[in-house]
């Protein structure tokens, strides 16, 4: 069924088609007895405790769909046992000029330089906090993914991590720090080991000063060096990083089905779904070996099926984040997945 709808959502703008979609979600939920149905139909039950935390599954949405926080209760209804919102800045930001979402059909990929359009801190906390008060009893966990303003200096942008951690910090679960998109200018050299060693010792140092410290982790990218694998693997250590997100998205063009000319047309930005699945599997498992299983993993990059998630799992995560297989496979995906592994 899904397959004849995406057909005719494929004719359109992708993103028009996701704000489209989600708020059609979003009106059907307000019928009491028509989200009850969708409950029935989506949700599955696989829980797993990671990171002190209690995940009634362990398949999670990955940032960038719900940059806002303003779709919680439709993911849940879904059946995601875990959401991340954002990226989220200090300060509200467009992002970067439209179109900046494309799909590549033929490669079950996406392509997106989004970046980092959200509502900011203050409005997205806000949100958090009134959606925390009308659902007292819910049981999916929020992630928050934090990131600098593009306005914000590399040298600065502690502050703004600080600043999104502060105000995220009674509303999440845990965190994540993102410093590997490639669709804010020099984003990715906050990846070197001193830059990061920096963020980090001002967010454990502001973590530790709570009552009850949330888990942090960093997302980065599948294109990283192996020099730079190991130093983000050594500052883990130094700073009793909580985790890793492997991977975000890559900019990589190599061994595409697309039309090249289609490729070159469609411009700069980070390339997800299938052609990033080898790639984030081989680093996750490079990771893990070099880890001894001692770092918390959340495996990331196309997954579309339960066999996907099982080569992650396998390889040494401990839950895994669909983002482009939501696009393609349809809202079945989370469930799908999560009876898959119960077996």
């Amino acid at each position: 069924m899904y397959n004849i709808i995406r057909q005719f959502l494929f004719l359109f703008d992708p993103e028009k088609v996701h704000y489209f979609s989600m708020n059609a979600l979003k009106f059907i939920c307000k019928i009491g007895f028509i989200k009850s149905i969708l409950k029935n139909s989506f949700q599955s039950k696989n829980p797993k405790n990671v990171l002190g935390l209690s995940f009634v599954n362990p398949v999670g949405l990955g940032a960038g769909f719900d940059k806002n926080a303003a779709y919680l209760t439709e993911l849940e209804t879904l059946g995601f046992g875990f959401v991340e919102i954002g990226t989220v800045t200090p300060k509200p930001q467009s992002g970067n000029e439209k179109p900046r979402l494309f799909r590549l059909p033929k490669d079950k990929a996406l392509i997106n330089r989004m970046g980092f359009n959200n509502d900011g801190v203050d409005i997205i906390a806000n949100r958090l906090s009134i959606w925390r008060k009308e659902n007292p009893k819910t049981s999916l966990i929020i992630g928050g993914n934090i990131g600098k303003n593009k306005i914000t200096e590399n040298e600065d942008a502690w502050k703004d991590y600080e600043i999104c951690f502060n105000g995220l910090f009674d509303y999440v679960d845990y965190f994540v720090v993102n410093v590997s998109s490639p669709n804010t200018p020099g984003l990715r050299a906050l990846q070197e080991k001193d830059a990061l060693k920096n963020i980090f010792s001002v967010l454990q140092k502001s973590n530790l000063s709570k009552k009850n410290p949330k888990k942090i982790l960093l997302k980065i990218a599948p294109d990283l060096t192996i020099e730079q694998v190991n130093d983000i693997i050594d500052l883990s250590v130094e700073i009793n990083l909580d985790g890793l997100i492997v991977s975000n998205t890559t900019i990589d063009r190599s061994d595409l089905i697309t039309d090249k000319n289609e490729i070159e047309k469609i411009g700069v930005g980070g390339l997800s779904g299938l052609p990033v699945k080898t790639k984030s599997t081989e680093l996750i498992k490079y990771i893990n070996d070099k880890t001894g299983g001692k770092l918390c993993i959340i495996g990331s990059g196309g997954i579309f099926n339960g066999k996907d998630a099982i080569e992650k799992i396998n390889a040494g995560a401990s839950l895994i984040q669909v983002w482009t297989g939501f696009v393609y496979e349809g809202p079945a995906i989370a469930k799908r997945i999560s009876n898959f592994l119960k077996h």
